[in-house]
């Protein structure tokens, strides 16, 4: 077909970024599609690639029979020995054909069938390309807004900035160039769609790398990232080197490297804190700039409660309770922040009412002991306590002052009045009746 086949094959790997294989087999695919066209599928055709040559051969396949019952796809015995003299009854014969004289819907159809394989091929690359870029930082230009998305354009493809993902702040005209995170990577009906972000906390993380040695060579490691996109961002870090200072790291010379993030992020604040596995510690550090007086930890409840100095309450908990807000997510613990002079006064609220309780408990106590008395001094004459109703036991011990009388049933009322010496003049009159007779 073509002299020049195997180089056009060859500029078209170069320029569209395609494996060879993919576009070979484009090319086969493209010439059988046009061959069945012609022949309106009667024939059993294959197409073939010759490298040597670089063209794409085109075969019939007919079976050897005695009588040839179709044309198209059986060939009589002699006249099979006359193109394979070695061709035996039952035996494939493959005949080269001409594959140049298809007509023009057929040369179309080849060439529609080529473009939609280069263009799978370019999808199915870019995707496995940008896949295994999730969290990763990409540069690219704005080229135009689509209902307040951003479509940026990163070379080889067009990704999407989502209006949920952009810094309200921030504002891009077209041609502006934009560094993004790359969030997701998922392959649609119209081909690969690339999510960006650049409210992502890994933002963070991924300038710091790029600006960090340290990090890029996993001396200095980010354990977490907390940030309120635009506002303000706080990172743990903690280096496995003792003689690096994880935080000075981050930092750098005069700044110079954590401004280079601020920079990028359009003036963000960001609070660098060392990580420590002691929870109390970290927290405090996390609330930073405050100080922190003292903190009690519920480790059941996975909360902090944290006790500053009363001029350090707005610092601690930020404008709108930024700060503690960003410190709770960069801990994942709860944490109530209280001033020395609340905390005060709680702690003396709880003694007082403890003190009440105890007061309670002894008056009780009192009176019990004091209607016990009374029950003993004063003893009631019945003929057969048994034979008491609960209800008139009840009011004997009511008339008694017995503690803890309506939850008691028949039988503990009674045995109630009888430890209290209610029924022992009935019983003492009873005896000396008996003496009598």
């Amino acid at each position: 077909m073509e002299q020049n086949l195997n180089q056009i094959i060859d500029q078209v790997v170069k320029d569209k970024g395609i494996d060879r294989s993919v576009l070979v087999e484009a090319l086969e695919a493209a010439i059988l599609s046009a061959a069945n066209k012609k022949y309106r599928n009667t024939r059993d055709l294959e197409a073939q690639f010759n490298d040597e040559v670089g063209e794409v051969e085109l075969f019939e396949f007919v079976t050897v029979v005695d009588e040839v019952e179709d044309s198209y796809r059986e060939i009589d015995i002699e006249e099979a020995r006359e193109i394979d003299p070695e061709v035996e009854i039952g035996d494939s014969l493959g005949m080269k054909m001409d594959a140049t004289g298809f007509s023009r819907i057929a040369a179309q159809t080849a060439k529609q069938v080529i473009i939609q394989k280069v263009r799978e091929a370019e999808r199915e690359g870019i995707f496995n390309e940008f896949k295994d870029r999730i969290g990763e930082l990409v540069n690219g230009i704005v080229r135009r807004y689509e209902r307040g998305d951003l479509i940026v354009d990163l070379g080889r493809a067009e990704a999407l900035l989502p209006h949920r993902e952009q810094v309200p702040r921030e504002n891009y005209r077209q041609g502006d160039r934009v560094r993004a995170y790359v969030a997701d990577v998922r392959m649609s009906t119209k081909g690969p769609q690339i999510i960006l972000s650049r409210t992502a906390p890994g933002l963070v993380a991924s300038l710091f790398k790029t600006e960090v040695p340290e990090i890029s060579e996993g001396i200095v490691e980010i354990v977490g990232v907390a940030r309120e996109p635009g506002s303000r961002a706080k990172i743990a870090v903690v280096s496995h080197d003792s003689d690096v200072d994880p935080v000075g790291a981050c930092v750098g010379m005069r700044g110079s490297r954590v401004q280079n993030v601020v920079s990028e992020l359009r003036g963000e604040k960001i609070d660098i804190i060392p990580w420590t596995p002691d929870i109390a510690r970290f927290a405090c550090s996390a609330l930073s700039p405050a100080e922190v007086t003292r903190v009690y930890v519920d480790n059941e409840e996975q909360a902090l409660e944290v006790i500053v100095p009363d001029d350090q309450l707005s610092l601690a908990i930020g404008k709108k309770g930024q700060n503690v807000r960003l410190a709770a997510r960069l801990t994942s613990w709860k944490i109530d922040i209280k001033s020395e002079t609340r905390a005060a006064e709680a702690e003396l609220e709880e003694e007082i009412e403890n003190a009440n309780f105890d007061n309670v408990a002894v008056e009780e106590e009192a009176v019990a002991d004091v209607a016990a008395e009374d029950t003993a001094a004063e003893p009631t004459t019945v003929t057969d306590p048994a034979e008491l109703s609960r209800d008139q036991l009840y009011e004997l011990a009511k008339e008694h002052k017995l503690a803890g009388r309506s939850g008691m049933s028949k039988q503990e009322l009674l045995d109630k009045l009888q430890e209290l010496g209610v029924f022992a003049a009935a019983e003492d009159d009873d005896a000396g009746s008996g003496e009598q007779e």
